[in-house]
């Protein structure tokens, strides 16, 4: 069973930018396809980005041009940086890999927090 581990999350001004990082157990992860979610208070779970084993990314309409999914192979990790920060990006973000091989089902981070406000 792969285990994800997100950190970075924390508070920051509107405008400014954070990098959220999720660490994958296993020594498959380059086969990998993994992505960010994120959860508002009140609202559903939504896509944010996603990148392939060959690295093709893929970004949410609300989030292209200030938002990026990279993934460095080598460490078994997914990063999300984020710029220009919105109020309205505030939510609870997920680290998700996409099941496959071995592994029949999506596999959850247990998620941080990212809160923007002045």
């Amino acid at each position: 069973q792969v285990q994800l581990v997100e950190s970075g999350g924390g508070l920051v001004q509107p405008g400014g930018s954070l990098r959220l990082s999720c660490v994958a157990s296993g020594t498959n992860f380059r086969f990998y396809f993994m992505g960010w979610y994120r959860q508002a208070p009140g609202k559903q779970r939504e896509l944010v980005a996603t990148i392939s084993s060959t690295g093709s990314t893929n970004c949410a309409d609300s989030v292209k041009e200030r938002f990026t999914i990279s993934r460095d192979n080598s460490k078994n990790t997914v990063f999300l940086q984020m710029n220009s920060l919105k109020s309205e990006d505030t939510a609870v973000y997920y680290c998700w890999k996409r099941r496959g091989g071995l592994d029949p089902l999506d596999t959850w981070g247990q998620g941080t927090l990212v809160t923007v406000s002045s």
